[in-house]
């Protein structure tokens, strides 16, 4: 069932989005050539705590999962998709990294995510990123009232196809608000003109995963979180929390 949010509540989840967007941006600043993964997410606690706002990461626990996630920050390095748990490893020149943040505030919830490199890049790493941002904004452009989820959905997987690159099967966005996950799912593939119509009221978590070597299959590490790509290959992450509304979409973890 996919719940309508009333413009008061649009404005809420802004306020909550905002935490998301502060933290994302700390940690990104924080994260250099020997700065652990730990360290992020201890950044990215402190955001919390200064906002009065609480993770609705931290201790959940999907079907998937043998454990509640330990941490409040996902942090994904290189090969890994997504769900990565922070944890001693520092980071090295050249490193690929996927931040994914989630804050709650006020019973409202927000989600994002940003992928940059650590240090030297290489091109083929930024073409990656800036991918998916592209595809981010192609979604976040056809989430208008009288579209459809398949219209973002095919949005997004024309830029990834375009480029060349893989999508994570069965992974994509989310309907979010008291939640972190709720109706609708948004795919990161899929024909046009399908699906379930957008409303204004709906608030989508909008989140394109790209994998560089152009294959779709994945694998789930020895943690049982983290996802990593099945050909050994680099992946990105991007993502908004977006409200859908009669005046556009409104991005309500704009950083």
């Amino acid at each position: 069932m996919v719940e309508l949010k009333t413009d008061t509540s649009i404005d809420a989840m802004y306020e909550a989005g905002q935490v998301v967007a502060r933290a994302l941006t700390a940690a990104r600043q924080a994260a250099a050539v020997g700065v652990s993964l730990l360290e992020l997410d201890e950044v990215a606690h402190g955001v919390l705590r200064e906002a009065g706002a609480t993770s609705p990461f931290l201790g959940y626990r999907p079907s998937f999962a043998p454990t509640p996630f330990p941490a409040v920050l996902c942090v994904s390095v290189n090969d890994a998709i997504v769900h990565g748990i922070p944890g001693r490893y520092r980071l090295r020149d050249g490193d690929l990294v996927s931040i994914d943040f989630g804050a709650e505030l006020g019973g409202w919830v927000g989600d994002s995510a940003l992928s940059f490199v650590v240090g030297t890049p290489r091109a083929a790493d930024l073409r990656l990123i800036e991918t998916a941002e592209r595809a981010l904004a192609a979604g976040i452009e056809a989430a208008v009232v009288g579209n459809r989820i398949g219209d973002i959905a095919h949005a997004i997987g024309t830029v990834c196809r375009g480029a060349g690159y893989g999508i994570p099967d069965g992974f994509g966005g989310h309907g979010i608000g008291r939640r972190m996950h709720e109706d609708p799912g948004v795919p990161n593939e899929g024909r046009p003109g399908r699906g379930m119509r957008l409303r204004h009221g709906m608030v989508l978590a909008i989140e394109p995963m790209v994998i560089a070597g152009g294959t779709d299959g994945f694998h789930a590490a020895p943690d049982g979180w983290t996802l990593k790509t099945n050909d050994g290959s680099r992946a990105a992450h991007a993502e908004h929390t977006v409200a859908i509304t009669e005046s556009g979409p409104r991005i309500l973890t704009a950083r």
